[in-house]
């Protein structure tokens, strides 16, 4: 974690997939236009299925695949969802998929992998860390980078309390 990444925080349990999902889908219900959110695990630690829980929280329809092998899903719910993966691609071949433009258009962005590119992602945005593979409990620990992503650290708290997944 860098330096302006030490901000506000918080870190929640998961025991399993459909926690992880609840949990991301508690951030999509309260997740804003422009609002970006970082994700960063190894291989199999859950950024998708937090992702999906995201989108359907937002209200998308339909399935949400990684986007791995196309770089970028766009998806229409309550707000537009970009959904990014920067597992495939440097920082370098960022230009060539419009990241700064997915950035810039109103929509929420999930970017997975984005510690692969921590200097092209907002300063103010929520970076979600989720720790542990296979069957082993998960920790996500989040870190908001400002004003804005504390505000919405803050709104998903909150959410995921009335969902029954705040503890």
């Amino acid at each position: 974690m860098t330096a302006e990444h030490a901000a506000a925080g918080r870190q929640w349990r998961s025991p399993g997939e459909a926690y992880t999902r609840a949990l991301g889908e508690a951030l999509g219900r309260v997740l804003r236009a422009g609002d970006v959110v970082a994700l960063v695990g190894e291989l199999g630690a859950g950024k998708t299925t937090f992702a999906q829980g995201v989108a359907r929280g937002l209200g998308v329809s339909g399935y949400v695949a990684s986007p791995t092998f196309t770089l970028v899903r766009e998806y229409r719910g309550r707000v537009g969802l970009y959904h990014v993966d920067l597992f495939r691609i440097g920082p370098e071949d960022l230009g060539g998929i419009g990241f700064d433009e997915l950035l810039d258009s109103g929509a929420a962005v999930v970017v997975e992998w984005a510690d692969r590119a921590p200097e092209r992602m907002p300063r103010d945005c929520l970076w979600v860390y989720i720790h542990g593979t296979g069957s082993e409990v998960r920790s996500l620990q989040v870190t908001a980078c400002g004003p804005h992503s504390r505000q919405l650290l803050d709104l998903w708290e909150e959410e995921a309390e009335r969902a029954g997944v705040g503890s």
